[in-house]
């Protein structure tokens, strides 16, 4: 096990977490994937033991823990079901732009319910046509008042028309580019608020995605987060930190892949012995251990110098992000070919956790733009 710097309440916390995963999260996992549907019984169970509060302050009901054991949790939720990591991964980013910058008043009003899980929270930045380049995007907020009015719409959002509380980016100043995007906190039943298309995805398939379309949607001028203008910033310093969750939910993945392609080459017989015994499978699973284990250090890196409140670990998460979720996806590869026909099959989930990888890759950032991320800090530094 890598190296983790965690209390011992803190380790028996995740222990706990694990031992729950296993007994109550792995076996609904291929029915979540079969049926396409919201776990909200994998919700409520998230909820029922506090974790869904884990990245709340504990003066607003959360439990207060590190950006290392939230890491730690949403690993071992998707070592057995990605879809139930990405209820606790989404939870603490969609609400991160808060924690960050909301006004105690805000805090006070939404974190409690969002800690205790009877509240879901989704982030809203992308567009059809506007992914990695956000400043291209056309959704608009128009002071009116003690209102903002918004027009425009989001595309591929997480718990999209499930969330009650979302993040929401939208230009209001044109004229000043990255710097005349604001941050809203817009509730699902505001006026003017819709939900449009829910994705059919390759993965992650019981996470509801959708769009969310904006008609004259009407927001308190005090649902602004921070000032006006200050939006990019927001979402970005959110980025740099959740995209540890999403490389932590990589090598939940990953180690999944591992424990079933090691389970498999040990009782699987062919010409008279388990193949495990052939070097051949045998520098695989090495090769397939090793890749793992160095996508969680690089995780846990990142976590503990967030919780360290280190300056420039920004670079640190893009590369903990980008090389363990390269690593999932080379990782399930190599597991289905180690169970051969049968890792192709849905009977077992080698083919489950390769499809539900492959968005490890994509969202909060894609691999190439991590690298852009990491090679811009290199040649500033240097």
């Amino acid at each position: 096990m890598a190296v983790a710097h965690v209390s011992d309440d803190e380790r028996e916390l995740i222990e706990a977490i694990r031992e729950l995963a296993q007994e109550r999260v792995a076996p609904r996992a291929a029915e979540i994937d079969h049926s396409g549907e919201f776990p909200w019984d994998m919700k409520e169970l998230l909820a029922g033991h506090d974790i869904l509060a884990m990245p709340f302050p504990q003066e607003y009901e959360g439990l207060g823990s590190s950006e290392l054991v939230i890491a730690m949790a949403i690993e071992e939720l998707s070592r057995c079901c990605a879809t139930t990591g990405l209820l606790l991964a989404v939870q603490q980013l969609g609400s991160m732009p808060i924690l960050l910058f909301g006004s105690e008043e805000q805090k006070q009003r939404y974190f409690p319910r969002l800690a205790g899980g009877e509240w879901m929270a989704a982030f809203g930045l992308t567009e059809a046509g506007s992914g990695s380049d956000a400043a291209a995007m056309r959704t608009v907020a128009v002071r009116k008042g003690d209102k903002y009015l918004l027009n425009g719409s989001k595309r591929f959002i997480t718990n999209g028309g499930l969330a009650q509380i979302n993040t929401i980016f939208a230009v209001t100043d044109p004229a000043l580019g990255t710097r005349g995007i604001s941050a809203f906190i817009v509730e699902k039943d505001f006026p003017g608020f819709a939900v449009g298309r829910v994705e059919d995805k390759m993965g992650i398939k019981g996470s509801q995605t959708a769009e969310l379309i904006f008609t004259d949607c009407e927001v308190p001028a005090e649902n602004l987060l921070g000032s006006e203008g200050e939006g990019f910033k927001i979402a970005m310093m959110t980025l740099d930190r959740t995209r540890i969750g999403i490389g932590a939910q990589a090598v939940g993945i990953a180690q999944g892949a591992l424990d079933l392609a090691v389970a498999y080459a040990k009782q699987r017989v062919q010409f008279g012995k388990p193949i495990g015994e052939n070097q051949g499978i045998q520098f695989m699973l090495a090769d397939m251990a090793t890749r793992v284990e160095a996508a969680r250090l690089l995780v846990y890196n990142a976590a503990e110098m967030v919780d360290r409140g280190e300056q420039g670990f920004g670079r640190y998460s893009a590369m903990a992000k980008m090389f363990a979720s390269d690593a999932a996806m080379a990782v399930t590869s190599d597991a289905i070919q180690v169970l051969g026909g049968y890792g192709y099959m849905k009977e077992y989930p080698a083919e489950r956790m390769m499809r539900d990888a492959k968005i490890t890759q994509i969202y909060e950032g894609t691999n190439q733009i991590q690298r852009l991320v990491i090679a811009r800090a290199l040649l500033t530094d240097a």
